[in-house]
């Protein structure tokens, strides 16, 4: 496979326009905060898609009048998964008032009216366009250059029909603003994102084909978008799994529920503290994928000292982390695996009691694959991460019984630099990690896309430097620390082609020219001491 550009990646940036889409908007943002201003302009795209979808159906019913066709019966819209919009809350309505002073009031109440006709998006779309502290002037710019993005017409590879090039299009224009604003937003941004490669990492090793997918901590809903993109690739159908989710944060929670509108994704999404209001609690999924907030000190853990979910131990009120890590398994069905992001410390913590829950999951069998990232890849941290992936039953591979053992793989040195702080993994990257993952578990044909010949296929072997498959005795002999690095060893060192004496030779003779340098060196700042009065 070819080494793509990692530029060219899943925020949607190779359709063309996205890049001077953002810069316009950014543009206009004036001195407001861009935790503050994605909401403007994230809600704006959102309002104009469902306008643009309603506009073509609205068009087909026109034409379908005499065979008695109602264009303004709510329920012909419904029929078809598409949002009613009532009058006020049309774009051609607004993009016609944008120059007056009242366009913030317009907005909101075409939200309200939104919200009104259609309960699911009910408490979800933003109204404060109307206040005093946003130019009303630069929200009419902001509406006149959304009105440039053609929702209903803009063709997209595959074909397919316009509803869904209009759900490519603008999905692929939201990703890619998402994923802007957290840069912009820096540290605070990756509380709703997680960068696209990363999802695809998890999303490419758990492979969920079918059944149930959760994320309690689910942030702007890109787990599932990435679910649903998997399936469609395998030519699946998107009902094929059910979606259930949860987010604490409540603006987040509806980037969430957007998000996944504007896709036409059925997904029961709570919001609330998963720990202390869980929303789906008798929920067994068949896939976990998970991106929780690292060491989190601040999640209450006192108040649950007793809860049911901790039967590896009782994690410590100070860090969240091996509270998510039981969460997950609590939630997770008998055959279920589950694939989530976690600090690098969570691999080799004693603190609190930490390693000793640690050990209880490891002697359960329940460690399927670590994965060890590299640095810079996230928004919020530049601390380098790992992938924690666990399994009930590791005899429910399809061809092999993985009881036992556990695979271990390095990709710290892998990913490339995409500007001065962030790195991204590429598609190589990707299908490396994932037809690994694949080839140990002994799936005879990679579920990855992404994995060319030969990537996920055929029997596993360990690669120095990169890959292991430990026995659970090998963990053991390591205290029941989870680092990779620790298993799989150096990488083979290439052979210059310079032979052995020779290189012998050569190294010698730099060494005594080092030592005559030193020693000249020496005598210098002897004689300088002396100098001073220190001679010895």
């Amino acid at each position: 496979m070819a080494k793509t550009n990692a530029k060219n990646n899943d925020t949607g940036a190779n359709l063309g326009f996205e890049a001077k889409l953002w810069a316009a908007a950014d543009a206009l943002r004036n001195n407001m905060d861009a935790a503050e201003y994605k909401h403007v302009v994230l809600g704006l795209i959102f309002l104009k898609y469902i306008s643009d979808a309603f506009e073509a159906k609205h068009t087909e019913l026109e034409a379908q009048k005499a065979q008695g066709a109602d264009p303004e019966d709510p329920d012909e819209y419904r029929a078809v998964s598409i949002f009613w919009v009532p009058k006020e809350a049309r774009w051609q309505h607004l993009k016609a008032s944008a120059p007056q002073a009242t366009i913030g009031t317009l907005v909101d109440d075409a939200m309200a009216a939104i919200e009104r006709d259609n309960p699911t998006l009910k408490g979800v779309l933003p109204k404060d366009f109307g206040r005093a502290g946003l130019d009303k002037q630069r929200l009419g710019q902001i509406i006149n250059l959304v009105s440039d993005i053609a929702f209903s017409t803009t063709p997209i590879t595959g074909g397919g029909s316009t509803t869904d090039r209009a759900k490519d299009t603008l999905g692929r224009v939201y990703e890619y603003f998402l994923a802007r604003f957290a840069s912009a937003e820096g540290k605070s941004g990756g509380q709703f994102y997680t960068p696209s490669r990363v999802v695809r990492v998890l999303v490419e090793m758990l492979a969920p084909y079918k059944g149930r997918v959760y994320d309690p901590c689910c942030g702007s809903g890109g787990m599932f978008v990435s679910s649903e993109k998997f399936i469609e690739a395998h030519s699946g159908k998107l009902g094929d799994i059910s979606i259930y989710g949860q987010e604490s944060n409540y603006t987040t929670w509806r980037l969430a529920k957007m998000n996944l509108a504007i896709r036409g994704i059925d997904a029961q999404i709570g919001h609330g503290d998963a720990f202390h209001n869980d929303r789906h609690p008798d929920l067994k999924a068949d896939y976990v994928l998970a991106n929780p907030p690292f060491n989190d000190s601040d999640w209450r853990g006192e108040l649950l000292k007793d809860d049911k979910r901790w039967v590896y131990g009782v994690p410590p009120a100070g860090n969240a982390n091996y509270a998510w890590v039981q969460h997950f398994i609590h939630h997770l069905a008998p055959t279920g695996l589950a694939g989530f992001v976690l600090a690098n410390g969570s691999m080799s913590s004693n603190q609190s009691g930490e390693g000793e829950i640690r050990k209880a999951i490891i002697e359960a069998d329940l460690v399927d694959c670590m994965v060890a990232l590299p640095g810079q890849l996230f928004y919020s941290t530049q601390i380098p991460v790992c992938l924690w992936f666990l399994t009930r039953n590791k005899k429910n591979g399809r061809f092999r019984d993985r009881r036992g053992e556990t695979l271990f793989i390095d990709a710290r040195k892998m990913s490339s630099m995409v500007d001065r702080t962030h790195r991204e993994l590429t598609d190589d990257d990707l299908a490396k990690i994932a037809g690994t993952y694949h080839a140990w578990r002994g799936d005879k044909t990679s579920p990855s896309p992404l994995a060319g010949e030969g990537r996920g296929e055929g029997e596993y072997k360990d690669i120095p430097g990169f890959c292991k498959a430990a026995q659970l005795d090998d963990i053991r002999k390591h205290g029941h620390v989870l680092t990779p690095g620790r298993y799989v060893g150096a990488g083979a060192v290439e052979d210059d082609g310079e032979p052995f004496e020779e290189k012998m030779k050569r190294l010698a003779a730099t060494l005594r020219e080092q030592q005559a340098v030193a020693a000249k060196l020496d005598a210098a700042i002897a004689a300088n001491l002396k100098g001073l009065g220190y001679a010895e």
